[in-house]
Protein backbone atom coordinates (compact mmCIF):
# COMPACT_ATOMS: atom_id res chain seq x y z
CA UNK A 1 0.00 0.00 0.00
CA UNK A 2 1.10 3.41 -0.74
CA UNK A 3 1.57 6.17 1.92
CA UNK A 4 -1.41 8.39 -0.03
CA UNK A 5 -3.54 4.89 0.75
CA UNK A 6 -2.92 4.73 4.41
CA UNK A 7 -3.70 8.10 4.88
CA UNK A 8 -7.13 8.15 2.64
CA UNK A 9 -8.16 5.15 4.40
CA UNK A 10 -7.31 5.98 8.26
CA UNK A 11 -9.33 9.40 7.16
CA UNK A 12 -12.48 7.56 6.35
CA UNK A 13 -12.05 4.55 8.84
CA UNK A 14 -12.16 7.56 11.34
CA UNK A 15 -14.28 10.44 9.83
CA UNK A 16 -11.52 12.82 10.46
CA UNK A 17 -12.05 16.23 9.14
CA UNK A 18 -8.81 18.54 7.34
CA UNK A 19 -8.44 20.47 10.28
CA UNK A 20 -8.22 17.49 12.29
CA UNK A 21 -5.62 16.05 10.12
CA UNK A 22 -3.29 18.84 10.18
CA UNK A 23 -3.64 18.92 14.12
CA UNK A 24 -2.29 14.85 13.56
CA UNK A 25 0.69 16.07 11.65
CA UNK A 26 1.52 18.61 13.76
CA UNK A 27 1.46 16.53 16.99
CA UNK A 28 3.54 14.27 15.44
CA UNK A 29 5.97 17.20 14.80
CA UNK A 30 5.51 18.44 11.51
CA UNK A 31 2.95 21.46 10.36
CA UNK A 32 1.39 20.79 6.69
CA UNK A 33 -0.43 23.28 4.78
CA UNK A 34 -4.66 22.08 3.85
CA UNK A 35 -3.08 22.24 0.37
CA UNK A 36 -0.69 19.60 1.05
CA UNK A 37 -3.18 17.54 2.48
CA UNK A 38 -5.53 17.78 0.12
CA UNK A 39 -2.88 16.45 -2.50
CA UNK A 40 -1.90 13.91 -1.04
CA UNK A 41 -5.42 12.59 -0.56
CA UNK A 42 -6.19 12.78 -3.90
CA UNK A 43 -6.53 9.73 -5.52
CA UNK A 44 -3.40 9.53 -8.06
CA UNK A 45 -5.08 9.83 -11.03
CA UNK A 46 -6.16 13.19 -10.49
CA UNK A 47 -4.14 16.33 -11.39
CA UNK A 48 -2.54 17.74 -8.37
CA UNK A 49 -1.81 14.51 -6.65
CA UNK A 50 1.15 14.33 -4.58
CA UNK A 51 2.64 11.21 -2.90
CA UNK A 52 3.23 11.54 0.95
CA UNK A 53 6.78 10.78 2.21
CA UNK A 54 7.38 7.67 4.63
CA UNK A 55 8.32 10.70 6.54
CA UNK A 56 5.30 12.12 6.52
CA UNK A 57 2.93 9.44 7.06
CA UNK A 58 5.18 8.84 10.17
CA UNK A 59 4.36 12.30 11.49
CA UNK A 60 1.04 11.74 11.22
CA UNK A 61 0.61 8.51 12.54
CA UNK A 62 2.83 9.78 15.55
CA UNK A 63 0.70 12.42 15.96
CA UNK A 64 -2.57 9.82 15.84
CA UNK A 65 -0.48 8.07 18.93
CA UNK A 66 -0.03 11.37 20.77
CA UNK A 67 -3.90 11.95 20.17
CA UNK A 68 -4.95 8.89 21.35
CA UNK A 69 -3.31 7.80 23.80
CA UNK A 70 -0.98 11.34 25.14
CA UNK A 71 2.13 12.68 24.70
CA UNK A 72 4.69 11.12 26.52
CA UNK A 73 7.11 13.13 28.56
CA UNK A 74 10.60 14.19 27.37
CA UNK A 75 11.62 14.34 23.50
CA UNK A 76 8.71 13.40 20.89
CA UNK A 77 9.93 10.73 18.88
CA UNK A 78 11.44 11.79 15.18
CA UNK A 79 9.52 11.05 12.36
CA UNK A 80 11.00 7.65 10.82
CA UNK A 81 12.67 8.13 6.92
CA UNK A 82 11.78 4.86 6.23
CA UNK A 83 8.12 2.84 7.26
CA UNK A 84 7.89 -0.65 6.84
CA UNK A 85 4.41 -2.19 7.31
CA UNK A 86 5.16 -3.67 10.48
CA UNK A 87 6.18 -0.52 11.63
CA UNK A 88 2.74 1.12 10.45
CA UNK A 89 1.45 -1.98 12.04
CA UNK A 90 3.11 -1.19 15.58
CA UNK A 91 2.22 2.21 15.60
CA UNK A 92 -1.40 1.46 14.88
CA UNK A 93 -1.28 -0.98 18.01
CA UNK A 94 0.33 1.62 20.09
CA UNK A 95 -2.71 3.95 19.26
CA UNK A 96 -5.40 2.39 19.51
CA UNK A 97 -3.86 0.67 22.42
CA UNK A 98 -4.78 -2.83 20.85
CA UNK A 99 -4.07 -6.19 22.44
CA UNK A 100 -3.38 -8.79 20.39
CA UNK A 101 -6.84 -9.75 20.63
CA UNK A 102 -8.24 -6.52 19.38
CA UNK A 103 -5.74 -6.82 16.68
CA UNK A 104 -6.65 -10.37 15.56
CA UNK A 105 -10.23 -9.17 15.94
CA UNK A 106 -10.39 -6.30 13.38
CA UNK A 107 -8.62 -8.46 10.91
CA UNK A 108 -11.53 -10.76 11.01
CA UNK A 109 -13.63 -7.44 10.69
CA UNK A 110 -11.76 -6.88 7.54
CA UNK A 111 -12.14 -11.07 6.25
CA UNK A 112 -9.13 -12.02 7.39
CA UNK A 113 -8.21 -14.66 9.38
CA UNK A 114 -4.83 -14.84 11.32
CA UNK A 115 -3.28 -16.58 14.51
CA UNK A 116 -1.54 -15.10 17.48
CA UNK A 117 1.44 -16.85 16.66
CA UNK A 118 1.61 -14.93 13.33
CA UNK A 119 0.59 -11.98 14.65
CA UNK A 120 3.47 -12.10 16.95
CA UNK A 121 5.99 -12.91 14.08
CA UNK A 122 4.89 -9.55 12.96
CA UNK A 123 6.48 -7.52 15.98
CA UNK A 124 9.39 -9.19 16.35
CA UNK A 125 12.65 -7.60 15.61
CA UNK A 126 14.19 -8.16 12.17
CA UNK A 127 16.80 -10.27 12.77
CA UNK A 128 15.01 -12.84 14.69
CA UNK A 129 14.47 -16.22 13.32
CA UNK A 130 10.54 -15.88 13.31
CA UNK A 131 10.22 -12.52 12.38
CA UNK A 132 7.61 -12.26 9.37
CA UNK A 133 7.36 -9.34 6.32
CA UNK A 134 3.96 -7.84 7.22
CA UNK A 135 2.25 -7.69 3.86
CA UNK A 136 -0.15 -4.68 1.94
CA UNK A 137 -2.95 -7.07 2.22
CA UNK A 138 -2.75 -7.61 5.85
CA UNK A 139 -2.85 -3.14 5.72
CA UNK A 140 -4.91 -3.03 3.81
CA UNK A 141 -7.68 -5.71 6.04
CA UNK A 142 -6.85 -3.84 9.11
CA UNK A 143 -8.12 -0.90 7.45
CA UNK A 144 -10.87 -2.25 6.83
CA UNK A 145 -11.93 -3.62 9.60
CA UNK A 146 -10.87 -0.43 11.50
CA UNK A 147 -13.46 0.93 9.19
CA UNK A 148 -16.08 -1.36 10.14
CA UNK A 149 -14.97 -1.06 13.44
CA UNK A 150 -15.42 2.67 14.06
CA UNK A 151 -18.00 3.49 11.83
CA UNK A 152 -19.69 0.26 11.39
CA UNK A 153 -23.50 2.84 10.33
CA UNK A 154 -21.23 3.40 6.88
CA UNK A 155 -21.58 0.51 3.89
CA UNK A 156 -17.89 -0.39 3.34
CA UNK A 157 -16.42 -1.48 0.48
Amino acid sequence: MTTNDILRRTRYAFDFRDTYMMELFASGGMIVTKEQLKAWLLKDEYEGFKEATHKELAAFLNGLINEKRGKKEGPQPEPEDVLTNNVVLRKFKIAMNWQDEDILETLMLGDMKFSKHELSALFRKPTHTHYRLCKDQLIRKLLIGMHRRYRPDVSSN
